[in-house]
């Protein structure tokens, strides 16, 4: 309890004195988000979309659109229905993508695959679908989408797409990784 209480001292007596520069970006606060767009994480009230979805998505500002870094999301538990048959589609989904102004939110990332969970679509159909969504999104000066789905009739189907902005270096970086894609692949003998 004390040392709550001197922390709440130190609050009433005003921010100490900076000894240093801060930093341009040292965070962002709950009102900064709200303002961004973001209104899906936090809530407690979500509704999770029944069928395909892709206006669930939200966006915030990328503090760093200078630095080009990348952002990777790992999705083990997506599925989706054979268009066809009906029956369910099992993945791990890796989308990874070099952002510009605008970065996606987890959470509704989250709530839009999801969406996915009743909607008939071929793999592949499902990850350019997904990759076309969070470009127009985002506009990323890079994205790749990765579905490595379970085996359904003894055999597997792991589509890769990807996609460089045209006119700049990462269009060339789309195509070389495209084109030495998978060069060493996985021992495949878990799934």
């Amino acid at each position: 309890m004390a040392a709550i209480a001197a922390h709440l001292a130190r609050e009433d007596a005003g921010p100490a004195p900076a000894t240093a520069p801060a930093a341009a970006s040292a965070g962002r606060d709950e009102n900064e988000t709200r303002a961004d767009g973001v209104t899906l994480l936090g809530n407690q009230h979500t509704q999770y979309p029944t069928d395909y979805d892709p206006s669930v998505l939200e966006t915030f500002e990328n503090k760093h659109p200078g630095n080009d870094y990348f952002v990777k999301f790992n999705c083990p538990e997506f599925t989706s229905l054979c268009p066809i048959t009906g029956q369910p589609d099992f993945a791990t989904i890796y989308i990874s993508y070099v952002p510009d102004v605008r970065m996606v939110e987890s959470k509704s990332l989250k709530l839009y695959l999801f969406s996915f969970r009743n909607h008939g679509d071929f793999h592949e159909d499902c990850m350019n679908i997904i990759m076309k969504d969070l470009i127009v999104l985002m506009d990323p000066k890079y994205i790749e989408v990765w579905g490595k789905f379970t085996p359904r009739g003894g055999i597997s189907i792991d589509p890769y797409c990807n996609y460089g902005r045209p006119g700049t270096r990462w269009e060339e970086v789309a195509w070389t990784r495209l084109s030495q894609h998978d060069l060493y692949p996985e021992k495949v003998d878990n799934r």
